[in-house]
């Protein structure tokens, strides 16, 4: 699939790396099908992007809650899940929207409505927890000292 992407530019994503959403994303419900990008020109980044199929000006930076917040693990009812087929260690993926302001340092990750993505199916949903997570954790100051540390550790 071929998409004018407003970040990257033209882009051909294989048809097989396509992520359905039946119900699209949170305020986006006609939005269905995206693809995660990466920066290429930003290896280390641990951000890259959940970019609709549908509409090449709709991309939303994401990123590995587990990155900031060790051990995330919130409550999703199992009904929720269904749609996205038998769920277990290996296929299950789950992403959380970065929201980077014109001030960066404010640079925050929305951790009560995480993105959760089945990849044996490529099927997807984002629910809002009920745990006592916060739709607002600034992780600026946590991404550069993990950025310190790993370059220590080469």
């Amino acid at each position: 699939m071929l998409v004018e992407s407003r970040i990257f530019g033209e882009i051909e994503v294989d048809d097989n790396k396509i992520i359905y959403f039946e119900n699209g994303i949170i305020g986006f419900p006609d939005l269905k099908n995206f693809a995660i990008i990466y920066d290429e020109e930003k290896k280390d980044s641990k951000i890259s992007w959940l970019q609709s199929m549908d509409e090449g000006e709709f991309a939303l930076p994401v990123m590995n809650p587990t990155i900031i917040e060790e051990g995330y693990d919130p409550f999703v009812e199992d009904e929720l899940l269904k749609p996205l087929g038998d769920l277990n260690a290996t296929n299950l993926c789950v992403l959380v929207v970065v929201k980077v302001p014109s001030d960066i340092k404010k640079m925050s990750i929305n951790l009560k409505a995480p993105i959760v993505i089945n990849v044996d199916n490529r099927k997807g949903i984002q629910v809002i927890v009920e745990d006592d997570y916060p739709v607002v954790k600034e992780i600026y100051d946590m991404l550069n000292e993990a950025k310190q540390k790993a370059q220590e550790g080469k």
